[in-house]
């Protein structure tokens, strides 16, 4: 049992049934279904979900499908580390914007080249997952609205962190970040920039990883994530 009961800021509202455990979700069906479940009464009928591709577009379509809420993706990306491309030095924005892990980024002594090199690889996924996802579809209108930020965990938390900073330019009245399980120190990094954060597994772990949280998990596929976008507009809960 941890020392401190509650270690986190006051906007953040967790689950203290899941918190510091692991495997408490099925898999991200059910971690969206637990999700919407808090969230009810904390957003109106106007607010907008937006999941970040590939493994927040479930959880999102859940949340949006429960409580019918418009749905739509924003689309970021982690810098991967060239060496190890399940770590990540930052994230980079739809529309170029970069935050870079300035503590990180020291260490690994990267040069100029290779990080842009890491933005320009990126930045093609980027256009490529919005050309498959969104189309010409144009970026819904947030101002004055709920903003609901979705994705499957956090764990250094830069991708949310861009896509706050991204979100927050379009005027939204309130921005909520949903995710089902975090780390302590990404917690620490987003909720200084969010109304609220919405987290039911957080947990302080040297070696975290969004995976543990899960019974279930795999990245999910291309047409995967867009059989959850068609589903969502058959529902009619797309923005």
């Amino acid at each position: 049992m941890k020392s401190v009961d509650r270690p986190f800021g006051p906007n953040v509202i967790d689950e203290p049934l899941y918190r510091y455990r692991r495997h408490v979700f099925e898999d991200r069906i059910h971690a969206g279904h637990l999700l919407a479940k808090r969230l009810r009464g904390r957003v109106d009928n106007e607010a907008v979900v937006l999941a970040i591709p590939a493994g927040g577009v479930p959880v999102g379509y859940m949340v949006a499908k429960e409580l019918k809420l418009a749905f739509d993706v924003a689309v970021v990306r982690k810098l991967h580390i060239p060496w190890n491309k399940e770590a990540g030095f930052g994230a980079i924005g739809w529309d170029g914007t970069v935050v870079f892990n300035e503590p990180l980024l020291r260490l690994l002594k990267l040069s100029s080249e290779d990080i842009e090199r890491c933005i320009a690889e990126e930045t093609g996924e980027i256009d490529r997952r919005i050309k498959m996802f969104r189309g010409e579809k144009p970026f819904p209108e947030i101002k004055g609205r709920t903003a609901v930020l979705v994705d499957d965990g956090l764990a250094s938390g830069y991708s949310m962190l861009v896509a706050v900073n991204l979100v927050k330019k379009r005027g939204p009245n309130k921005i909520i970040v949903a995710v089902p399980t975090s780390s302590l120190s990404a917690l620490a990094l987003i909720s200084p920039h969010a109304d609220e954060v919405v987290c039911l597994n957080v947990r302080d772990e040297f070696f975290y990883a969004v995976a543990d949280a899960y019974k279930l998990w795999y990245d999910l596929s291309d047409e995967e994530v867009f059989e959850f976008l068609r589903a969502a507009k058959e529902d009619n809960v797309t923005s």
